[in-house]
């Protein structure tokens, strides 16, 4: 099982790696735009996820929306720590 820092150690990985067919990677030169529009997406996937569907799903939904958070730290130049001071 991954943790909140393991995803962002592998997608940091794959930003500056830039595999051949990573999803990662073509999110992130699609722009910040294109990644907020999942980020929004996402969002409104697990709300109703939490309204209509069963907690499997709703996790499945949330983990979805952490990767796409993350995605966008990485467009970014955040890290964790940026975040983490605001909570």
């Amino acid at each position: 099982m991954k943790t909140f820092d393991d995803l962002f150690a592998e997608l940091s990985e794959k930003s500056v790696a830039r595999p051949e067919g990573s999803g990662t990677v073509a999110e992130l030169d699609a722009g910040v735009h294109a990644i907020g529009k999942k980020i929004v997406e996402e969002a409104a996937e697990v709300w109703m996820a939490a309204e209509y569907q069963s907690d499997a799903e709703l996790a499945e939904e949330m983990s979805q929306l952490v990767y796409h958070l993350q995605v966008m730290m990485l467009a970014k130049g955040l890290t964790p720590a940026d975040i983490w001071r605001h909570l």
